[in-house]
C-alpha cells in the first residue's frame, strides 16, 4: 500500500503546486479542451507524452496501446481517431514509437499465444514486409530499434488510410500526419517523417535510419 499511498500524495502535491502557481489552473480546464495534437504513442510505462513534452492539461488528447499500433477494427482507437479530428479538429496527429519496445521485441521473438499474440498481428506483418532489412542486421538492439522504426511508418499509412483521416484529407483540412520515435537513452524524440492531404500514400518511401 506504500506505493499507492505515495502516488496520491504526490498528487495531491503537484495539484498545490499547479494552484500556488496559477489559481485558475483547474478552473480553466472544466468546461472544454482543446488539444492541437492526437498523440497514439506506446502503453509502455518510461514513455509519458506529457511528460517528454511538458505539455499542459488540455493540450494532448492521448490513445496507448502496445507498440503504438493503428487496427482499423479497433473501436476504440477508432472512436478516438473520429473524436479528436470531428469534434475536437486535431490539426496534428501523431504516432510516437520508442527504442527498445518490448511489444516490438516480442514481435521479433514470435510472442506466446494469449491476447498479446493476437494483439502483435500487425507488428509481425511490419516484420514480414521489412525482413530482409531487419534480419540482415545484427542480432539485438539493432534489430529491434530498426523495426520499431519501420513499424512506425507501416502504423502512419494504416492511420492515414482511415476513414476519419481521408474524409479530413478530402475536405481541405489542415491536418499533418507524424511519425516520431522517442529516445529511451537521451529523452529525445527524433522526427522520421510525415504526411499530409497531397501525400502520394503508395510512394511514401522507408524512413532514413536515425538510431545506427
Amino acid at each position: 500500500m506504500k506505493e499507492v499511498d505515495q502516488l496520491l500524495l504526490s498528487n495531491r502535491a503537484w495539484a498545490a503546486e499547479m494552484l500556488a502557481e496559477n489559481p485558475e489552473f483547474f478552473n480553466r480546464n472544466i468546461n472544454w479542451q482543446r488539444p492541437v495534437f492526437l498523440w497514439i504513442g506506446c502503453s509502455d510505462s518510461r514513455v509519458a507524452p506529457d511528460q517528454m513534452t511538458q505539455a499542459v492539461p488540455g493540450g494532448l488528447f492521448v490513445h496507448r496501446n502496445i507498440a503504438n499500433l493503428v487496427y482499423p477494427d479497433d473501436r476504440n482507437l477508432m472512436a478516438v481517431l473520429h473524436y479528436a479530428i470531428n469534434v475536437l479538429e486535431v490539426s496534428h496527429v501523431v504516432i510516437c514509437g520508442h527504442y527498445g519496445c518490448g511489444g516490438i521485441q516480442a514481435a521479433l521473438d514470435g510472442a506466446p499465444d494469449g491476447p498479446i499474440a493476437h494483439w502483435l498481428e500487425h507488428a509481425r506483418q511490419v516484420l514480414d514486409d521489412h525482413r530482409p532489412e531487419i534480419m540482415a542486421l545484427p542480432e539485438g538492439e539493432a534489430r529491434v530499434n530498426r523495426m520499431v522504426e519501420v513499424n512506425v511508418r507501416d502504423q502512419l499509412l494504416h492511420l492515414a488510410r482511415t476513414g476519419p483521416v481521408q474524409a479530413a484529407f478530402a475536405a481541405g483540412r489542415e491536418l499533418t500526419l507524424h511519425g516520431w520515435v522517442y529516445d529511451l537513452r537521451d529523452g529525445h524524440i527524433k522526427p522520421l517523417m510525415r504526411i499530409t492531404g497531397e501525400t502520394v500514400l503508395d510512394e511514401v518511401p522507408k524512413p532514413e535510419r536515425v538510431l545506427l
